[in-house]
């Protein structure tokens, strides 16, 4: 209610007849407007995150049927993923879009692949049951590079050459506008190439949307790690209902604050932002270690730090994908309602 009245006045104020002396004062967000749009740097990984098939991957009872289903929806959601990273990849100007068809269809599976086929090694040294056969590992890669990877550069194909490029209601400048000095909560820290990432936002931002699901990540971790079932899943469909919907409040309400400093560099900003729970996550996890669980030996440690930091990274990148396209809706409708000279 706070940011809709806020920006239904400053709507008002930007769309208002006013004097020549008057625009010349103008300060805010509508300033940045020939800027806003503007290419991210290292576009194609940008598009390639930010559409990740995740769904079920990692799931507290990813056990038999539901596992396997979950796997198969993963596939062939790989058409889905290359169709709207390359509506997003295309909207960006990008021209390379075979890498990034590529690059897409294999940095995260790689990630999970790569993880799981390592730990799997220490398991079947152990003799255990729960490893998974040589086989069965086999098959999944045949699946990921045979279906699809295939089905990846198909969606990027239909989605480059048939012109699905959001379209953005101003003009970018031919030259970027200089960023004046920010105050210092949103001061930023340069860790990722050109990239900015906000080391104090992410830990703000993070509270709220790690709030909302704190009580259902213990019993999902007792599910997993000491074989409890969980049962209450449309208890938990109500709980990511709530998590979409603080990610997506906290997302738009940073970038407003970071476009109202005349800041344009939001892209990459709001989906790592937007993933800031995941810290405290991977905090709890480590809390969760050392106070529930009851393991001295190597090998269990390092499943437990393995699989662990998957389920970190697929959150964040599920919460980061759920801030960028609730920032990037909200930017466009509020530049699409004042009137740019």
């Amino acid at each position: 209610m706070i940011m809709v009245r806020t920006l239904r006045r400053d709507i008002a104020r930007y769309n208002s007849d006013e004097s020549i002396d008057d625009m010349m004062e103008e300060t805010g967000w509508k300033l940045v407007h020939g800027d806003v749009f503007r290419p991210p740097p290292k576009r194609m990984l940008f598009a390639a995150v930010i559409v990740v098939a995740m769904l079920g991957m990692l799931s507290p009872a990813s056990r038999g049927a539901l596992m396997t289903a979950a796997i198969f929806l993963y596939v062939f959601m790989g058409l889905i993923a290359g169709y709207y990273s390359a509506r997003l990849y295309s909207t960006m100007k990008g021209k390379q879009w075979k890498q990034a068809a590529f690059l897409t269809a294999t940095l995260y599976p790689a990630i999970v692949f790569g993880t799981c086929f390592f730990l799997n090694f220490f398991i079947m040294g152990k003799h255990s049951s729960g490893a998974v056969p040589f086989s069965t590992m086999m098959a999944l890669l045949c699946l990921w590079f045979c279906i699809s990877l295939p089905l990846v550069y198909l969606g990027y194909y239909i989605g480059c050459h048939q012109n699905q490029a959001f379209q953005h209601p101003v003009r970018t400048n031919f030259i970027p506008r200089k960023v004046p000095e920010q105050v210092w909560y949103m001061n930023v820290l340069v860790w990722f190439a050109s990239a900015k990432l906000c080391r104090q936002i992410i830990l703000m931002a993070g509270i709220l949307p790690f709030g909302a699901v704190f009580i259902e990540l213990f019993f999902i971790f007792n599910a997993l790690w000491e074989n409890q079932f969980y049962y209450l899943f449309g208890f938990l469909f109500l709980v990511f209902c709530i998590l979409v919907v603080s990610v997506s409040q906290i997302s738009i309400v940073m970038v407003y604050f970071q476009l109202c400093g005349e800041d344009y560099h939001w892209w990459w900003k709001s989906f790592i932002v937007s993933g800031g729970s995941a810290v405290y996550i991977l905090i709890y996890s480590i809390f969760y270690f050392f106070t529930k669980l009851e393991i001295t030996e190597f090998i269990p440690t390092l499943l437990y730090i393995g699989y662990t930091g998957l389920m970190v990274l697929t959150f964040w990148l599920l919460t980061g994908t759920i801030g960028f396209f609730a920032a990037y809706t909200f930017i466009r409708k509020i530049y699409a309602a004042v009137k740019i000279d």
